[in-house]
């Protein structure tokens, strides 16, 4: 029996690709996750950038508890087994009044997982609607295969590569919106087509991806880490992640460093970026 999922949720999730909303903590809780987030940000002077946006659970460790928080690992144990790593975490925040966007894609196109058992939980720190650029996503899509993608690196795409898929390719005529309040989750397949809109409203869009994997996955496309967060790992596939006790510490930000330009080596491989802080690549980009 499901743990927190419905058996009708479980389904959807199957057919659809992307289930909402699910709630995982208060709205308070929530808020106090938003106020955190945004104490650093006046305390280093600005919006969160660069590789900072990015496995963000090994610098803060109100995040670490998150990646692990009972209700979150319980849904991604319903549709994945007992045995849980968070490959990686990122956030994606869409400034008030910003061209800032997410064009349609897979989100499988450059991460080098040898297979297609992947699960982002996306936590919403503030509302998520059609005032402030939700996730849009079509409905069964995770069912296709790889879809080749263009790179266009556009200045206002939060994607890596900026990344696109085709317009020819998307019947945006079927497309759902993910609406979810703070402390509510979407859970959504790592091959479902899905983007989001600009954020013209006048508070920020705040959102924290954690992608789960089984451990049975495999990198092949260069050395990887992840974080245990449920079960044992008899496959030691991906180097083993600490948990930080402290916001910061000076050995999980040198760590979090080493880790932040192997994965870039990944992401943008084939391409002339060196860094998620490489100027070509834009330093507000999310992966």
């Amino acid at each position: 029996m499901p743990k927190i999922l419905t058996q009708e949720q479980v389904d959807a999730y199957w057919r659809d690709g992307c289930i909402f909303p699910i709630r995982v903590m208060s709205a308070a809780d929530a808020g106090e996750l938003r106020r955190r987030l945004e104490a650093f940000e006046a305390e280093t002077g600005g919006p969160l950038k660069g590789d900072l946006r990015h496995k963000s659970h090994l610098l803060f460790a109100w995040l670490g508890d998150l990646v692990r928080q009972t209700k979150i690992v319980d849904a991604i144990e319903d549709l994945y087994g007992p045995n849980l790593l968070c490959w990686t975490t990122n956030f994606f925040i869409k400034e008030p009044r910003n061209p800032a966007f997410v064009s349609w894609h897979q989100d499988s196109t450059y991460w080098g997982l040898d297979r297609p058992d992947v699960v982002t939980a996306w936590v919403a720190f503030t509302p998520a609607n059609e005032t402030n650029g939700a996730m849009n996503f079509i409905p069964g899509t995770h069912q296709k295969d790889q879809i080749p993608h263009r790179d266009t690196f556009a200045k206002n795409n939060l994607l890596t590569r900026g990344q696109e898929i085709p317009v020819e390719e998307v019947d945006e005529s079927k497309a759902r919106t993910v609406i979810l309040e703070p402390g509510e989750m979407s859970l959504h397949h790592v091959r479902l087509v899905h983007g989001s809109p600009p954020n013209p409203s006048g508070d920020r869009r705040i959102g924290f991806a954690i992608r789960y994997i089984p451990t049975s996955v495999r990198q092949v496309a260069g050395e990887d880490s992840a974080t245990l967060v449920r079960g044992v790992d008899e496959e030691h596939h991906f180097a083993p992640e600490p948990r930080p006790t402290r916001d910061m510490d000076p050995a999980f930000v040198a760590l979090h460093k080493q880790i932040a330009e192997r994965n870039a080596q990944i992401l943008y491989r084939g391409t002339q970026v060196k860094s998620y802080n490489d100027p070509k690549a834009l330093p507000d980009r999310a992966a």
